[in-house]
């Protein structure tokens, strides 16, 4: 089964970077996308996509964004549910991103002063887009728990990528 999110818009706002009581970052933001096709005014109209990211990605993703930058982000659809205080069941659902690209060069226009000042003096704006990717990616569905750090025992896991075993009699080509 494939669950794959691939979005590229601007930013609504600066990214929300918080850290759990684990110590663990997560950055929540909203990405603007927009449509195809324009409305009976002509207009062209936008959703608004709403994404959130773990760890290190998180933190590079925040340090280097601000409202309206131009992203590309790569993930997967995730839903989650909870209740409210009033006793009702609220669903959530929004894009879990695994990889982002920076699709502005450094010296964008659309820059605020303080994120400015950071860049060093000598920065040259790079052909390619910036690409992050969070560590230790797995195909496999993860729940809520283990996205946050933990496994079903409530302990943590030592995450790291494991080599396939592929000869070139293996290859279709």
């Amino acid at each position: 089964m494939i669950n794959r999110a691939v979005i590229t818009g601007r930013l609504t706002k600066d990214p929300d970077l918080r850290y759990t009581a684990n110590g663990h970052a997560v950055a929540s933001f909203t990405v603007a996308v927009n449509r195809t096709y324009t409305n009976a005014d002509g207009e062209r109209e936008a959703d608004f996509i709403n994404c959130v990211m773990w760890r290190k990605a998180a933190e590079n993703f925040a340090n280097f964004t601000h409202k309206g930058s131009l992203v590309g982000i790569d993930g997967r659809i995730q839903t989650r549910n909870y209740e409210n205080d009033q006793g009702n069941r609220v669903f959530i659902t929004e894009v879990l991103a695994e990889n982002f690209s920076l699709l502005e060069p450094k010296s964008s226009n659309n820059q605020p002063a303080n994120k400015e000042q950071r860049q060093p003096s000598n920065a040259q704006p790079s052909a390619k887009p910036t690409e992050w990717t969070t560590q230790g990616s797995e195909s496999k569905q993860k729940t809520y728990e283990e996205v946050n750090g933990m496994n079903k025992n409530g302990t943590y896991e030592n995450e790291s990528t494991q080599q396939a075993d592929i000869t070139d009699d293996d290859l279709p080509f």
